[in-house]
């Protein structure tokens, strides 16, 4: 037996439906002799007889009426796999993984971007994994991730990036620190060179650890690192207790903690940058595309 085509069933139906061969091939824009044609093929293929017609009527048989039902179903259920195949390769639906550091939910462009996507395509499936810059790496590489926002740093070659912005760096000190007494501006890095710093763990690996201590090496000043830890939010937490200071990008600031403060470096180009990493070689999903392409066009 021949394989039986989708327009069979769709020429089946209408006549079914219409139970007329005229008004049914007016409906699907085709002449009425093709169309007593193809079901008198299709009845042969399949060795049943689904319609009775005669000069004055046609009504289904009983085969015709099962056969009826099923091939609306088959019908509707390649409509919905069409829409859905359709819907996914625009981005409306799918599966996205990204890589998060601890701090770009606190940055105004990712945040809009994520709000945006998740308004026009809540069909999306977003999965979130916090990691820090160099955590992220492996994932990108491997394909576990689609796509990852971490600060500056060294990258394989294998991925690309793209900067989402720029960001100051900024002194964070307690409330009561003589530091909050300088003339707004007038903050340098040898201001900190004598002061214990509260500061993350080597063993973390984030970028910005490296970053930042290149920065004070740069100006001649290793830190006198008193405090270790894993996060930015305990860095601060610490901080507020009064046990050191610290220096972080200029988004924390969201982050209002009681007996912190935030203070500006003198260089304003101090600063530090926030990327988008994606694999130069692995074409991204619909929904990594279009969401990637939403935290470029957003505007701080």
């Amino acid at each position: 037996m021949s394989n039986i085509e989708l327009r069979h069933l769709r020429y089946f139906i209408a006549v079914a439906e219409e139970l007329h061969f005229g008004r049914a091939a007016e409906k699907l824009n085709i002449s009425q002799p093709p169309l007593s044609q193809q079901i008198q093929a299709l009845e042969a293929q399949i060795g049943a007889v689904l319609l009775y017609r005669n000069n004055r009527s046609v009504r289904l048989t009983q085969a015709g009426e099962m056969f009826l039902k099923e091939a609306k179903g088959i019908v509707a259920k390649v409509n919905d796999v069409s829409e859905q195949a359709a819907r996914i390769h625009r981005g409306e639906e799918g599966n996205l993984t990204i890589g998060l550091t601890s701090s770009s939910p606190f940055l105004k462009k990712i945040s809009r971007a994520f709000k945006r996507f998740r308004m026009l395509h809540p069909q999306v499936n977003i999965r979130i994994v916090e990691l820090n810059s160099q955590q992220q790496i492996s994932p990108l590489v491997a394909g576990d991730l689609d796509l990852g926002v971490m600060r500056n740093g060294e990258l394989p070659d294998v991925l690309q990036h793209h900067v989402l912005r720029s960001e100051h760096l900024v002194a964070v000190v307690p409330a009561e620190h003589p530091l909050n007494d300088l003339p707004a501006g007038e903050l340098t890095f040898a201001h900190l060179a004598d002061q214990p710093f509260v500061f993350f763990s080597k063993d973390v690996g984030t970028s910005l650890y490296d970053d930042i201590l290149k920065r004070l090496a740069k100006a001649g000043i290793t830190p006198f690192i008193t405090q270790e830890v894993g996060e930015a939010l305990t860095i601060i937490g610490l901080i507020s207790a009064g046990l050191g200071v610290s220096i972080l990008p200029a988004s924390y600031k969201r982050i209002q903690v009681d007996g912190v403060q935030y203070l500006s470096f003198k260089d304003e180009q101090v600063d530090t940058q926030v990327w988008l990493v994606s694999h130069r070689y692995r074409p991204l999903s619909a929904p990594a595309s279009l969401l990637a392409q939403m935290m470029m066009e957003e505007v701080d």
